[in-house]
């Protein structure tokens, strides 16, 4: 190919080195050349230079996969690693065909700069292959040609979520954060791609190319991961229409933190995580957020609702929650005060809020708002240090004996308070556990505990009012069950207060937003007990929002 040497430096700085780029060329100019480099140069055409061994080397395929999305996707290299920016938003439709969703909308999520994905140039095997299987159920294990990141094919509890009904028609959800993903190989960008070209690339830089090869032939003696070598390719992925899905682990070498590959781009949350709405199944899409205002469509037990939202400026979003009996209220919240993550985690809402009803009553009961009561002003409780909580069962930061946990009986444990201050009416306890990924969960709300109570008598039953617990939503005491190794804590809290709690609502309804709210004026001190459980012999994500097992709850009493 006769290609002059001036033609080809924009290119190479391109490729080489994104300072050298930035003083010679503007982000339109970066964009066109994008999309030329793409267009006319192919990986057998054209070669980069290779800073380590001032030697040279094809010019990576991902450039000319990546490129077929510019300008929506842009890429830039270090000469090790091609790192992709994208706002993780697709050109396609999104969330249509959900039917266990927690209340996301799709928000563009800054991966640019720093917080950009990297792919190695030169991928090298490692000496120990690791399976996803039951690992890496946090982030990211591979990115689309569009910029959009694969989770696994198992959701953070260690579910399929192809196949429990959390995937839209083109194999994506939002997370946490408002993050959309996909946790399937996107089939669907073959129609843009062409048959010769992957439709992703693992994160530790071996390419998932779809069902066949790129002359049409079925992939033969495909290893555990769906991968193999070819003489034509190299080590790659093949997608599949079962699991996994996608790569079903890293021939590559990967560094494991957290659950996750690191490093890799974290979300950007604006709002709390939401808990699944129960009966609601996404029906439409329309807009692209972040350009034009956007409109996710649902029904919830067959009554149409819709959530319309819309950059506010200032960094605020604006969303508008139409009810199934046409009812209206409308949220603000500003992104950056409290950051998500790759995993999907979700950010704190800016709280400003403008009339409209409560939560549907066809829905979950009120959710929580996800956040630590120790870091919510408005729930931030006062405490003297001469209100005291103890259990006779469990010392402070002690282990909790298994006959409270759901491996044991499932039974509330033994409390004592003392210290109460005068003019002390009713007591209230919560029990709360945040989980690795954020989220409140919570496992006992008692309130109006008469003001002569001093304890609480294990597997106490007829004293007070019982509220709801996060994991089965009953009402009453709900055991630690949590799924994932490693040891968590979990804090009970006792409140004396000023009066008797008069709550409208069912006790079935009184999550534990419900009753911190209910009280927040009334608390005269409180005091924690914290206390740790470790299981045993377990593996994967935490699995405690699925409630314990049938046998346990059959020896839960409502």
């Amino acid at each position: 190919m006769n290609v002059r040497i001036r033609d080809l430096l924009p290119a190479l700085l391109l490729i080489v080195s994104p300072a050298a780029r930035a003083h010679v060329m503007g982000d339109a100019e970066h964009d066109a050349l994008t999309r030329r480099f793409a267009r006319e140069f192919g990986p057998e055409d054209f070669a980069i230079a290779s800073p380590d061994d001032g030697g040279w080397a094809p010019t990576p395929r991902a450039v000319t996969v990546f490129g077929k999305f510019s300008p929506a996707v842009r890429v830039r290299s270090d000469g090790k690693f091609l790192f992709v920016e994208s706002n993780g938003l697709p050109a396609h439709g999104m969330m249509v065909g959900i039917t266990a969703w927690q209340q996301q909308v799709p928000l563009p999520q800054p991966y640019t700069g720093t917080n950009a994905w990297r792919i190695p140039l030169q991928p090298q095997p490692s000496p120990n292959p690791v399976s996803i299987k039951n690992r890496f159920l946090r982030g990211a294990i591979a990115l689309a040609a569009n910029g959009i990141p694969i989770f696994n094919p198992q959701n953070n509890r260690g579910e399929i979520s192809q196949e429990i009904g959390e995937l839209d028609q083109w194999g994506g959800h939002c997370g946490r954060a408002d993050d959309y993903h996909y946790h399937a190989a996107p089939l669907h960008l073959q129609s843009v791609l062409g048959p010769d070209l992957p439709v992703a690339f693992a994160l530790d830089g071996y390419a998932i190319y779809g069902l066949v090869e790129p002359d049409g032939a079925v992939p033969k003696n495909l290893d555990a991961f769906s991968g193999h070598e070819t003489a034509a390719l190299g080590y790659h992925y093949h997608a599949s229409l079962k699991y996994p899905y996608v790569n079903g682990g890293f021939h590559g070498a990967v560094v494991e933190r957290d659950e996750q590959v690191d490093p890799q781009p974290r979300a950007q949350g604006v709002r709390p995580a939401l808990m699944a709405l129960r009966g609601a199944r996404i029906t439409g899409f329309e807009g692209t957020p972040g350009q034009t205002p956007s409109k996710l469509s649902y029904t919830v037990n067959g009554k149409p609702a819709a959530v319309n939202y819309a950059e506010a400026g200032a960094g605020q979003w604006r969303l508008r929650f139409v009810g199934g009996d046409g009812a209206t209220r409308e949220e603000i919240y500003r992104a950056g005060e409290r950051g998500g993550g790759g995993d999907g985690r979700a950010g704190a809402r800016d709280g400003k809020k403008k009339g409209g009803p409560p939560p549907e009553r066809d829905g979950p009961p009120p959710r929580d708002d996800g956040r630590d009561v120790r870091a919510a002003p408005e729930y931030a409780p006062r405490r003297t240090g001469t209100f005291a909580l103890r259990s006779p069962a469990v010392a402070s930061d002690g282990v909790l004996p298994v006959e409270f946990t759901g491996d044991g009986d499932s039974i509330s444990p033994p409390l004592e308070w003392s210290g109460a201050p005068a003019g002390t009416k009713s007591f209230a306890i919560i029990m709360h556990h945040i989980d690795p990924e954020g989220q409140m969960k919570w496992y006992w709300t008692l309130y109006n505990i008469p003001a002569d109570a001093r304890s609480l008598p294990k597997n106490a039953h007829g004293l007070g009012t019982l509220g709801n617990n996060s994991v089965d939503r009953r009402i009453g005491y709900a055991p630690p069950h949590s799924k994932g190794p490693g040891a968590k804590t979990y804090i009970l809290t006792a409140y004396a207060l000023s009066a008797p709690l008069q709550i409208a609502m069912a006790p079935t309804d009184v999550n534990r937003a419900v009753l911190l709210a209910a009280i927040k004026d009334r608390i005269l001190d409180s005091a924690e007990l914290k206390v740790v459980y470790t299981r045993t012999n377990v593996a994967g994500g935490d699995d405690e929002r699925r409630g314990p097992p049938e046998n346990m709850k059959e020896k839960r009493k409502p």
